[in-house]
């Protein structure tokens, strides 16, 4: 079989670049770059104004973080906890998805245009940075053609769950980070400059943790799977038993590095406050379908022609969703690289083959779940789902590592295709069928997006200065949470543009709370945001009773609200909100309200 340049054999540098090459990797740069831009591009009409239809809750969280990181970094706060959210108790950023890598580098982007702006920028980066990262990776370690390596990194970038994610997920769309984590962990095997590769991927590990650290939890497992099984391998003994003290070695210096750059964040993730156990989503319910992998996802060709699925719990976790001729062509790509393959690269296969089936099986989570039925019959994640920090990860996402294996095995396919065709001459065109057939359908469509309410005059102008000492606590009513994420789009522009603080009852946050010491979405409820949820979500006012009025201006004391505003309309993430009812109700509690630039305003 013939070689090629290889990430765990070959340490050598990659031949010369031909100007061929070069055309390929423009021409990879220039789709890599418009697909990310045509995938995104509803949010491109207009970044202030519109939003993802299906996850805007978690479009408004991410502009959140970035607005409160570039302001934690200008004002010397602390970038893992605030009490801006959630008062008096503050949210604990760490356990949650701070990416705050990403607040820092493009906190000038946020002061300049604001926090829609540096969100929909870093989305469209992720999308094509994730394309030329693997293109890279491939390119220069894996294979030795650029079309291969093309092909490959393009279908990781864009394969479903990498679309399905790109619904307002900034963490899980970085996917530019594993190619990064892969090679710098493989760089270890080498003796020459081992204290410069040990800190280098601790580096990265540490990046990798602040944007996305259930990503690097499972690429660390993946990697797990991947060299234990090469490892093993009759083929590479030798090769192992050779590179493993300074492999050894290189990983002590990196968890040194990582380990002091990380203490913190650390601490504050398993010990500090505000903590918990899991996140109290409901791993049965957020488990991959077996039928799903066989699947077309919605924003596809093949879902605008109608052949889209509900299989998934939303349309934001669609993690595989591969379709069956594209599963078929991966069964037949391992076959036929199998077939040639010299006894080393079959080690490389094993382990690949190893790592997919293992994540599909755990993707399936607890218990069996075929065309949206479920059978009793546990399978293995019943059991790893209760250990610390696996019991935190949603099963259905480790089908996300099932796409890079796909990626991996097309493009050593083509690259094995290049210089040797088979002995029949209609190989290769039945090979071309075979991908088009496969990967046609699964090309992206735009993203899904709506138009959402404007932030009111009464903030922009930064009139609410006039009624909320600085620092003080200003309720939106309904109260900021994952449904109702207003308020804090509110809170992230007034820190954006350096109006100043104002804190925030509740919250878009995970928290503690939830049943047997796990997670929930923002605080237990209280008397008087249960009463607006009522009133919002039905339309009818409760009945209020002197009860309810006492209980309700106790929470307003607890929290310390200087002002209750209401806007003249209200964004839900899930439901429309009834503005009417919430007045309302509203005034039955706390009386007659005033009226201030565009918004109801109750002074407490």
């Amino acid at each position: 079989m013939p070689t090629s340049p290889s990430l765990v054999t070959d340490p050598s540098p990659p031949p010369a670049t031909s100007t061929r090459d070069r055309r390929v990797d423009l021409l990879v740069v220039l789709v890599a770059v418009a697909l990310a831009l045509w995938v995104t591009s509803g949010l491109w009409r207009g970044p202030d104004t519109r939003a993802v239809t299906v996850n805007s809750s978690d479009q408004a969280f991410f502009e959140w973080l970035l607005s409160y990181g570039a302001h934690a970094l200008t004002h010397g706060q602390n970038p893992f906890y605030t009490y801006l959210i959630n008062v008096p108790d503050g949210a604990n950023l760490a356990v949650n998805t701070s990416v705050t890598v990403y607040a820092v580098l493009f906190a000038p982007v946020t002061y300049l245009l604001g926090p829609s702006v540096s969100f929909l920028v870093i989305l469209t980066l992720n999308l094509a940075a994730t394309a030329l990262a693997w293109y890279w990776l491939l390119a220069r370690h894996l294979v030795g053609s650029r079309l291969a390596a093309g092909v490959g990194a393009l279908f990781i970038a864009y394969s479903p769950g990498m679309v399905s994610h790109a619904n307002a997920h900034l963490n899980w769309t970085a996917g530019w980070l594993v190619p990064l984590l892969i090679w710098r962990l493989f760089a270890l095997r080498r003796p020459e400059h081992l204290l410069r590769n040990g800190i280098l991927f601790g580096v990265t590990v540490a990046v990798a943790f602040s944007i996305a650290a259930e990503g690097l939890f499972f690429t660390a497992l993946a990697l797990g799977v991947f060299v234990g099984v090469w490892a093993l391998h009759p083929a590479r003994r030798g090769e192992v038993r050779m590179a493993l003290p300074n492999f050894l070695r290189g990983l002590g210096i990196t968890a040194v590095t990582a380990g002091v750059l990380l203490s913190y964040p650390l601490w504050l993730h398993f010990a500090g406050p505000q903590r918990f156990h899991g996140t109290g989503f409901d791993p049965v319910i957020h488990a991959e379908d077996i039928a799903a992998f066989g699947a077309y996802p919605q924003r596809s060709v093949a879902g605008a022609a109608g052949l889209e699925t509900g299989l998934a719990p939303n349309p934001t976790e669609e993690n595989s969703f591969f379709g069956v001729p594209l599963l078929v062509l991966a069964v037949a790509a391992f076959v036929a690289l199998w077939r040639r393959a010299t006894p080393a690269r079959r080690a490389t296969l094993t382990a690949l083959g190893s790592t997919a089936v293992v994540f599909t099986v755990l993707s399936w989570g607890p218990q069996i779940k075929f065309n949206g039925h479920r059978y009793d019959v546990p399978l293995p994640f019943d059991l790893l789902g209760r250990l610390p920090v696996v019991n935190a990860a949603l099963p259905s996402r480790l089908a996300l590592v099932v796409a890079p294996v796909i990626g991996l095995l097309l493009a050593y396919l083509i690259d094995q295709l290049r210089t040797d065709p088979g002995r029949h001459r209609w190989t290769r065109p039945a090979w071309a069928v075979g991908y088009a057939v496969a990967l046609l359908p699964l090309l992206p469509l735009p993203l899904l997006t709506i138009e959402r309410e404007p932030i009111p005059t009464f903030i922009t102008a930064g009139t609410w200065r006039e009624y909320v000492s600085p620092g003080g606590v200003l309720t939106p009513i309904p109260l900021p949470l994952d449904v109702t994420p207003d308020g804090q789009r509110w809170q992230a522009y007034a820190l954006a543009h350096r109006q100043g603080e104002f804190a925030l009852p509740a919250g878009f946050f995970l928290g503690p709370g939830g049943p047997d010491g796990r997670g929930r979405i923002g605080p237990p409820p209280r008397t008087f945001d249960t009463l607006m949820d009522q009133a919002g979500r039905t339309g009818l006012v409760p009945i209020i009773t002197e009860g309810s009025v006492e209980m309700s201006r106790a929470d307003l004391r607890y929290w310390g609200v200087q002002a209750v505003v209401l806007p003249d309309r209200v964004h839900g993430a899930k439901y429309p909100i009834d503005v009417d009812a919430l007045r309302r109700t509203a005034t039955a509690l706390l009386g007659k309200p005033q009226r201030v630039a565009d918004v109801w305003l109750w002074q407490v």
